[in-house]
């Protein structure tokens, strides 16, 4: 569990809160997707995706999503949610996710999305420029040698 959130370039640590759970007395499944986003998203930020995109009209859009869920978490917790690029295509990658709870010291779910590149000036995907392909295995390396 931890050698796989060592394996990630970017790890962030959310605190479960309240009224993320649901009537069922745990944390509602949307929920773990907005973990998820926020992973994506800080992950994108230590690429510097928004800066290349306001230049390029190039960016990131989110194809698709799933979640495989392990365990209920329940408040109060905090999740600590890795995320890495497993491949790259030429117009999109694979991003993988895991979210690890503090409490339990186990995987509370598991999920992968596919990220396209896209051209939002001309509204249509576009080959990842090889800019951010680069930036993605630098980043991806350097959890390799020690972040």
């Amino acid at each position: 569990m931890n050698d796989w959130l060592a394996s990630c370039p970017v790890v962030i640590d959310v605190p479960v809160a309240w009224g993320e759970m649901d009537a069922l007395r745990h944390v509602n499944n949307i929920v773990y997707f907005r973990y998820f986003e926020s992973a994506r998203i800080a992950y994108f930020e230590k690429l510097r995706f928004w800066e290349f995109m306001n230049q390029a009209g190039v960016g990131p859009i989110l194809a698709s999503i799933q979640c495989k869920f392990k365990i209920p978490l329940t408040y109060p917790d905090t999740v600590s949610v890795g995320t890495r690029i497993p491949s790259i295509q030429q117009d999109r990658f694979v991003m993988e996710y895991r979210a690890v709870s503090h409490k339990s010291q186990a995987i509370a779910a598991e999920g992968e999305g596919v990220v396209v590149s896209y051209n939002y000036r001309e509204s249509k995907k576009t080959p990842l420029p090889e800019e951010m392909k680069q930036r993605i295995l630098t980043l991806e390396e350097s959890t390799t040698k020690g972040k």
